[in-house]
């Protein structure tokens, strides 16, 4: 099973670019995302990022997070509009302020959620550490930590399947919809987890260190991630989209 932030191979701009230069749009974008306080701007950068994933051909999984993502911000526009009381009335409880405030906290959490996962959809993960112990003078291991973590996360979602698919076998529904009570079933199920992904990253710790891990420097790699034109036009986007986040 596919996970959303696993790497999809293809031969387009985006995927071509530093991996360092791609995780520099993403922050970009999110930067711009938080500095902007027009409604204009906000719909222009996640139409940006819903332009850049339909270009790599990775807009399909962008919007499977993106749906998950629509509940939460409701959830927020709700929470917007019960507690934010200044402004006219619209009606009921709504007011113009609440109205406002909450659409553009919803637009901000899905401009801040996506660039970052549709960057990682169009890099490997070993790019993406071998390009930041390079170019940004990273440590290692800390590289390999956010990398190594990210590697798990499908890992642990099979994990927490096999283990409810075990515990449904027993007897035990889990497609109640009362959140209260899913939320209840769920909590037992976090031991076992826990204990296995102890397990696994004790594994990984072994085989890591019996590889030479304390032992990789900066010049270790054998491949380089030199800039190239391409990247120099990437980065005076990125300064662009910060700089019309600051005016708009």
């Amino acid at each position: 099973m596919l996970n959303v932030i696993d790497y999809v191979p293809g031969d387009t701009l985006l995927h071509r670019l530093n991996p360092v230069t791609k995780l520099a749009l993403a922050a970009a974008i999110i930067a711009a995302t938080f500095l902007s306080d027009g409604y204009a701007a906000l719909v222009g950068l996640l139409v940006l990022t819903l332009a850049l994933a339909a270009y790599a051909g990775v807009f399909g999984r962008l919007a499977r997070l993106l749906k998950l993502l629509v509940p939460v911000a409701l959830i927020m526009l709700v929470l917007q509009l019960v507690f934010v009381r200044s402004g006219t009335a619209l009606f009921a409880f709504v007011t113009d302020e609440g109205l406002i405030t909450g659409g553009k906290a919803c637009l901000r959490l899905l401009g801040v959620a996506l660039p970052l996962v549709l960057m990682l959809m169009v890099t490997k993960l070993t790019d993406l550490a071998n390009a930041c112990v390079e170019k940004l003078h990273i440590p290692y291991k800390y590289a390999f930590t956010f990398t190594t973590a990210l590697r798990f996360v499908p890992v642990f979602s099979q994990e927490m399947n096999a283990i409810m698919e075990a515990q449904t076998a027993r007897g035990v529904e889990y497609d109640t919809n009362n959140p209260f009570k899913k939320m209840q079933l769920m909590l037992p199920l976090c031991i076992p987890l826990l204990i296995s992904s102890v397990s696994k990253t004790d594994a990984t710790a072994l085989a890591a260190e019996q590889r030479g891990f304390y032992l990789r420097t900066r010049e270790s790699s054998y491949r380089r991630y030199p800039f190239s034109a391409a990247d120099f036009a990437a980065f005076a986007l990125c300064i662009a989209l910060i700089v019309l986040g600051i005016v708009l």
